[in-house]
């Protein structure tokens, strides 16, 4: 009897995740922080049958300071997700490295990644 052999690595938080915007910029990112992107994480869902599952490479159609700003609040909301109270959470820290001519655009680029 034969058995079927899943081809497909597993899957582990420690592995990288290209992430690209489409004026060519390239950001690489642990897969447990892209796995807070609801979109991106069903991008990298081996079940759904997903180019970018195979190659780990998730083409977002936003500027490069767009995708840059949107990992940078999902490493923020990965490292601060874990902690207690909301009252310990510093988000100054992160508003204040967010300049207000594009907060729009991060806006919605955070509703398309389900952030």
């Amino acid at each position: 009897m034969t058995e079927d052999v899943d081809m497909q690595p597993e899957a582990k938080d420690t592995d990288w995740i290209k992430i690209t915007s489409t004026d060519g910029f390239e950001y690489m990112i642990k897969r447990k922080i892209a796995n807070t992107s609801g979109t991106i994480r069903s991008m990298l869902d081996t079940e759904m049958n997903y180019a970018e599952a195979v190659s780990r490479v998730c083409p977002l159609v936003q500027r490069g300071i767009i995708v840059e700003k949107a990992l940078e609040y999902m490493a923020f909301r990965a490292h601060y997700e874990s902690l207690g109270p909301k009252e310990d959470i510093p988000v100054n820290e992160f508003l204040e490295r967010l300049p207000p001519e594009i907060v729009l655009e991060v806006l919605l680029a955070a509703d398309y990644l389900e952030l």
